[in-house]
Formats: C-alpha cells, sequence, structure tokens
C-alpha cells in the first residue's frame, strides 16, 4: 500500500485536491475528520479540552470550535497545549484506519494531513504532495469563503509551518494561485503519473 501525504497550509485548497484524489480512486483518510470525530461529545478528548481551555462547551455539551481557536491559537503555549491533547489520539485513529484500508485491499491512501510537517510524520509517508498558494492570497479566500476574521487566520498561520519549510519538505507541489480547472488539472497529471 503506498501512502501519500496530503498537505498545505489553511486556506491552500488541500481540502479540494483530497477530494479530487478520492474522485480519482484513493482512499482517503481525512486527519481533520478524525479531529472533529474525537471532540464530539461524551469523548475522553473533549473533557480534556474543557479541562484545559475555559469556556469553550455550549449549553448543550458539545464543543465551540471558534472559542477553543481563538485561545488555543493565542500564544504558542496555548497551541502546544492544544496539539499535546489531540495530537495522540488523532494519530492512534488514523493508524486504525490506514489497517482498515490495507485490509480491504487499498493500493493508495490519501492522509490528508495539515499538521504533516510540524508533527514530523513526512518519514511515515512514501510522497509528500503539498498544495501551495502565497499567504496573502490564502487569507483573502479564507476571508471572503468562510467568512472567517482575518487576524484569526494569520494566527492560524503563523502556528503553522512557514511555506518555505513546507515547499522544502515536499515530494510534489500543486501551485493554487491559479483558478479550480488549474488545481483539478495537476491533480490529474499527479494521479496519473504516480
Amino acid at each position: 500500500m503506498r501512502i501519500i501525504g496530503l498537505t498545505g497550509g489553511i486556506g491552500s485548497g488541500k481540502s479540494t485536491v483530497a477530494e479530487r484524489l478520492r474522485q480519482k480512486g484513493a482512499f482517503v483518510v481525512d486527519a481533520d475528520k478524525v479531529a472533529r470525530e474525537i471532540v464530539e461529545p461524551g469523548q475522553p478528548t473533549l473533557a480534556e479540552l474543557a479541562g484545559a481551555f475555559d469556556g469553550i462547551l455550549t449549553t448543550d455539551g458539545s464543543l465551540d470550535r471558534a472559542e477553543l481557536a481563538r485561545q488555543a491559537f493565542a500564544t504558542p503555549e496555548a497551541t502546544d497545549t492544544l496539539n499535546s491533547i489531540t495530537h495522540p489520539r488523532i494519530r492512534a485513529r488514523t493508524s486504525e484506519l490506514f489497517r482498515e484500508a490495507e485490509a480491504a485491499g487499498h493500493d493508495v491512501v490519501v492522509y490528508d494531513m495539515p499538521l504533516l510537517i510540524e508533527n514530523g510524520e513526512v518519514d511515515t509517508v512514501d510522497t509528500v504532495l503539498v498544495v501551495d498558494a502565497p499567504d496573502d492570497l490564502r487569507v483573502r479566500r479564507l476571508v471572503e469563503s468562510r467568512g472567517l476574521d482575518e487576524d484569526d487566520v494569520r494566527r492560524r498561520l503563523a502556528a503553522q509551518v512557514d511555506r518555505e519549510t513546507r515547499l522544502a519538505a515536499a515530494d510534489v507541489v500543486l501551485d493554487n494561485s491559479g483558478d479550480l480547472e488549474s488545481l483539478v488539472a495537476q491533480v490529474d497529471a499527479f494521479w496519473e503519473g504516480r
């Protein structure tokens, strides 16, 4: 089984690439989806986060993601606290999904992992596929398309590895500074040439 580590900074277009690879036949393990699963009500991760960050639970006991993000990305120490709680559980669940994919006979698995480089997981994949776009373009996209606060987006960018480090770790780079059709064409070419 070949594992393609798909990564890119927030707003780079990584989710679009993952979806296209899924359409082409890849089995996708989505670390963000796993991260959402492990903080559902009743999960131990949610309880631990609530003990570390004040006021992050809604009245129904679910996670107030915006409040957690506001606190967790406010300082490097807070980001480290978030990561120390969530990352081990994300790794454990994604390992289960890899085993399931292998048992089902999938020959290509895409590990959609925003923090692949930051978490030192580059050596756990066969190919590092980076989706890249300039920082200012990514900020604009997130503010315009998702309605996120610009300062919040910039804090999240600052908490991720810088663009130069991400590009240096890449085996393949997809340039998403253009339109959707250009990105899709690059994904298709990568898939055909893999």
